[in-house]
């Protein structure tokens, strides 16, 4: 064993609805009253500093808090420093058009697969409020479309286009026009990240049965052919 900030009304709205569901903060206090980073709360070590070295065998065999060093410049290489997403190990340069990024007051930071997977760093890592949030933007016509910020983010929600780790699809589009023309071609609705957000918890029981049963199917496959 290793010894180891508010937006808008919407904003805490949605940190509302999350606690009505049950679900930890989103954006809890990230620095103590000393300005030096609190860490997260890890269940028979107390409060562990988010500068703690990292252990093998920390948390779970997926990345519950963020285990990588700080990274004050996360977007600079950020498909080479966070290759995989952490929830779901889904490669995010093949998944490029929906990734997420996330980074906390104290400069860690979860590259994800989806808003999906955001969704679940999110409400883990309730102790840390998220300083800076990004998607990417699938309007774009780049082979790997570039990150923008959540806030200037519209997101088309529910359109006909395949969903990552949800069936209920929700991609982010930095010209708003862009995203009233794949609405009005593959249907859907417009909202803010927010909306985005407000969706992916309320379609997580759904989705994480979805999955399981999916990747169930896969390893029995797996397990088939290996026998064969």
């Amino acid at each position: 064993m290793c010894d180891h900030h508010d937006h808008d009304q919407s904003r805490r709205d949605l940190l509302k609805l999350a606690g009505a569901l049950g679900l930890v903060g989103l954006a809890g206090p990230a620095l103590a009253a000393n300005d030096r980073p609190i860490g997260a709360m890890v269940p028979g070590q107390g409060w562990v500093p988010a500068d703690a070295a990292a252990c093998a065998g920390d948390g779970t065999p997926l990345q519950f808090i963020p285990r990588t060093a700080p990274d004050p410049d996360p977007l600079t290489d950020e498909l080479k420093k966070y290759p995989r997403c952490p929830y779901c190990g889904m490669d995010r340069t093949e998944y490029q058009h929906s990734r997420h990024l996330v980074q906390y007051d104290d400069n860690l930071v979860d590259g994800v697969c989806s808003i999906h997977c955001l969704a679940i760093s999110l409400a883990l890592n309730m102790d840390r409020g998220p300083k800076a949030m990004y998607a990417a933007d699938f309007g774009s016509t780049a082979a790997i479309k570039p990150l923008i910020s959540v806030d200037a983010a519209t997101y088309l929600i529910g359109s006909k286009l395949k969903g990552t780790m949800s069936a209920v699809s929700k991609l982010a589009f930095a010209d708003k026009a862009a995203a009233e023309a794949a609405k009005a071609e593959q249907g859907g609705e417009l909202g803010s990240f927010d909306a985005a957000l407000s969706q992916s918890y309320l379609s997580m029981a759904k989705d994480t049965v979805m999955i399981r049963k999916n990747r169930a199917e896969k390893l029995n496959k797996m397990m088939e052919k290996k026998g064969t």
